[in-house]
């Protein structure tokens, strides 16, 4: 019974220093993202172009 206290005492120790971890790199901007809005312009086009529907063109005579 003892081993139970161990290794939960050991996974709790181990939950904190990852989220001190990730709160660190978070303030230090590690998930910032610099470089996709420099280059979304780029291929804004693309999106575009997938997302129209083809129209259908009727010829109707008068």
């Amino acid at each position: 019974m003892s081993v139970i206290y161990i290794l939960l005492s050991v996974s709790i120790v181990v939950a904190v220093i990852f989220f001190v971890a990730f709160i660190v790199a978070v303030r230090n901007g590690q998930y910032d993202d610099s470089y996709t809005p420099s280059v979304r312009m780029l291929f804004e086009d693309e999106l575009v172009k997938k997302q129209q529907k083809p129209s259908i063109k009727s010829n109707k005579t008068n």
